[in-house]
C-alpha cells in the first residue's frame, strides 16, 4: 500500500512538473520564432509580378529574421493549389502565402467548390504592396481618352471587345466593373495570361485590353499601346501624365495587391513577428526602389487592417461576379 501510495504520488508529481514546464515552455518558443528555414508559397508561377514581390520580401525578411526565408511556387487553380497548401500547413509560422486579390477575394466567389474559405482558414499578417492596372488600346482605336472610349462604346454597343489574361482573373473583373459602371457594353475574349492577350492586342485582332501596369509599362513607353487609364484611386507614380479611370467614371477603383497570410489558429508571437520583418523589409529603400520600377505602391498594413481589407474585397467583387455571372468548376 505504501509503495503504491508513493507511486501514485509520484506520478502526480511528474505529471503536475510536466505541465508547468510545459506552460512555461510554450512563451519560450514563441520568443525563438523563428529557429528554422521559413517557407514562402507563391501560388503562381516564376516571373510574375507576385513572385517578383516575394523574392524581394524574402531576402530582406530573412535578414531580420536570422533565417532564411524560401519561396516556393505552387502554381495552378488560379492560385487555389498553393492557397490550399498553406491553409493546410501546420499553424506554426514557418508556412506563409504570398496571397492577392485572386486567392483571397475572386476564387472564393467564382469557384462552384471552394477549397477553403479566405477569411477564416488564414492568419492575415500583412498588407505589403498594391499594383494599378491599366487601361491600354491599340493605337489605331480612336479614342484618347476614357471619356471617348465610354461615347465610342455607348455609339456601338457589342462592337467592340476587350482582352484579359483570363476568365475569373481580376483583369477579366476589372473590364466587367469598368461596363457595370460606365453603363457600357462590350465582348470579353479570355487568353491564358497576359502575353498572348497583349500580342493580339498589339496586332489589334483586339483593341481594348485591362493588364496590370507592370506587363504593359513598356509598350505604353514606345507608343505601342495608348494607355487611357489606371484603375487605382490615385495615379501611378511612374505615370503621372496617365490619369485615373475614377477621374471619368467616379468611384471606379480595382488593382492587384500582394499580402501574407499564415494558416489560421498560428500564434500571435509569429504572426506579429513576421508582421515586423515585413515592414522592416518595405521599408528597406532598395526594396522601395524594385517596388517603383514597376509601379507597386508599398502599403505595410497591421494584421487587423489586412483583415479588413479582405472582407472590404469580397464585399466589393461579390456583386461584380454575380451580375457578370461568372462562375467557375
Amino acid at each position: 500500500m505504501t509503495h503504491r501510495s508513493i507511486t501514485r504520488r509520484t506520478a502526480l508529481a511528474l505529471a503536475a512538473s510536466a505541465v508547468s514546464l510545459f506552460s512555461l515552455g510554450n512563451p519560450a518558443q514563441a520568443q525563438n520564432f523563428p529557429d528554422r528555414v521559413i517557407t514562402l508559397v507563391v501560388p503562381f508561377a516564376a516571373g510574375g509580378s507576385t513572385d517578383v514581390v516575394a523574392r524581394v520580401i524574402a531576402q530582406k525578411m530573412g535578414d531580420d529574421l536570422g533565417q532564411q526565408v524560401v519561396v516556393e511556387n505552387i502554381a495552378g487553380a488560379g492560385g487555389n493549389l498553393g492557397a490550399d497548401r498553406v491553409a493546410r500547413a501546420e499553424p506554426d509560422g514557418y508556412t506563409v502565402l504570398m496571397g492577392t486579390v485572386a486567392t483571397h477575394a475572386l476564387n472564393p466567389l467564382i469557384l462552384k467548390t471552394k477549397p477553403y474559405d479566405p477569411e477564416k482558414d488564414f492568419a492575415p499578417i500583412s498588407l505589403l504592396v498594391v499594383v494599378p492596372n491599366v487601361l491600354v488600346v491599340n493605337p489605331k482605336l480612336p479614342v484618347n481618352t476614357v471619356a471617348e472610349l465610354v461615347a465610342l462604346l455607348k455609339a456601338e454597343p457589342d462592337k467592340y471587345a476587350y482582352a484579359s489574361s483570363g476568365n475569373g482573373t481580376p483583369l477579366h473583373l476589372s473590364g466587367e466593373l469598368f461596363k457595370s459602371m460606365a453603363g457600357v457594353s462590350m465582348q470579353h475574349v479570355p487568353y491564358k495570361g497576359s502575353g498572348p492577350a497583349l500580342n493580339d492586342l498589339l496586332g489589334n485582332q483586339v483593341s481594348i485590353m485591362f493588364d496590370n501596369l507592370p506587363s504593359s509599362s513598356g509598350h505604353i513607353k514606345s507608343g505601342t499601346l495608348r494607355a487611357l487609364g489606371v484603375t487605382t484611386k490615385e495615379r501611378a507614380s511612374s505615370f503621372p501624365d496617365v490619369p485615373t479611370i475614377a477621374e471619368t467614371v467616379p468611384g471606379y477603383e480595382t488593382y492587384t495587391w500582394n499580402a501574407l497570410f499564415a494558416p489560421a489558429g498560428t500564434p500571435p508571437e509569429a504572426i506579429d513577428r513576421l508582421n515586423a520583418a515585413a515592414k522592416k523589409a518595405l521599408a528597406d529603400p532598395s526594396v522601395a526602389a524594385r517596388m517603383a520600377d514597376f509601379s507597386a505602391q508599398i502599403v505595410g498594413s497591421s494584421p487587423e487592417e489586412l483583415k479588413t481589407h479582405v472582407s472590404q474585397e469580397i464585399a466589393k467583387w461579390g456583386p461584380v461576379v454575380k451580375d457578370a455571372n461568372i462562375q467557375m468548376d
